[in-house]
């Protein structure tokens, strides 16, 4: 896409979401289902969209760090740490609710998740925008992330009313997210930022999630495709798995995490797109990135 054409692109994505309208956006994670973050009746067309909870909150998207105080109410130290040395980038960081930010964005909680995402167009739409975009995933709730414009289309169809194309998310799975409204702050998502990575930066002072569920990607299914996911923890066991199943495919990028993550989501709608019965899949090791992609994995499986 020309230079000339992303300004019209965005141009357009612009116009719609001044109309209340919704716009997939791409992020370096997964697309978006965009919203203005101020429009009550825009926020709960998001909702419907997707067929979400209304109790499942959403992550504000901003164009740079700088804006995270118009969203909080205050900015604990781990936030204002953290948002400095990732954004733009994969983190979402809980902080307490400033006391305009919507009801409806937060799922009637005092915790807002912003982050800052890195993706050149979507930055450009940010910036002129002004403001916050409250996006979840650009897909019918609980069901596999969307990675491509393609799949957007695919999911919801007409319920998006304009579907800002940047190709293929980079990074592939959801951000992480970290809630620094309490103390210590607590890991609520792995993602391409590390645990270990958050830690270092906050000398130790990360927790693992604890209590209710109070952001995206913490419910206990989620990103599930319509074959059967079965879990494994080599790739000996996986082409076992595999000979024992009719119609098994397996999914196995464990020696290229970075390679795993990117096409994860699109790897789950392709194996439904051809009709696999049973996706075996091998957890990548338990660290890294690895963290991020065995939840999804986990996620994925845990309905069967």
């Amino acid at each position: 896409m020309s230079a000339g054409e992303v300004g019209t692109s965005i141009g357009r994505a612009l116009e719609v979401l001044g109309n209340g309208g919704l716009v997939a956006i791409p992020t370096e994670t997964v697309y978006g289902l965009a919203a203005d973050a101020s429009n009550d009746a825009a926020v709960r067309r998001v909702f419907s969209a997707k067929g979400r909870p209304a109790d499942h909150p959403l992550i504000v998207h901003v164009a740079a760090a700088e804006q995270l105080p118009e969203w909080a109410a205050t900015v604990p130290p781990a936030a204002a740490l953290l948002a400095d040395a990732c954004w733009p980038g994969p983190l979402t960081l809980l902080v307490p609710k400033a006391a305009h930010v919507l009801r409806v964005v937060t799922g009637g909680r005092d915790t807002v998740g912003v982050r800052v995402p890195a993706h050149p167009i979507t930055t450009e739409l940010l910036t002129r925008f002004g403001g916050g975009l409250a996006a979840p995933s650009a897909n019918r709730f609980g069901k596999v992330s969307p990675t491509t414009a393609q799949h957007v289309a695919a999911d919801l169809g007409t319920a998006v009313d304009y579907i800002l194309d940047g190709g293929a998310c980079p990074v592939g799975v959801e951000s992480t997210i970290v809630d620094c409204s309490v103390a210590p702050p607590q890991l609520l998502r792995p993602g391409a930022i590390t645990a270990e990575q958050v830690s270092a930066l906050l000398a130790g002072e990360l927790a693992p999630a604890a209590g209710p569920s109070r952001a995206a990607g913490m419910m206990a299914s989620h990103y599930a495709p319509r074959a059967r996911v079965v879990l494994v923890e080599s790739t000996a066991a996986g082409l076992a798995a595999t000979a024992d199943e009719p119609s098994a495919w397996l999914l196995d990028h464990s020696d290229d995490l970075v390679l795993y993550a990117r096409h994860l989501y699109d790897d789950l709608r392709a194996a439904d797109r051809r009709g696999v019965q049973t996706i075996v899949a091998v957890l990548p090791p338990p660290s890294g990135l690895g963290h991020a992609i065995r939840d999804r994995l986990m996620k994925a499986a845990a309905r069967w």
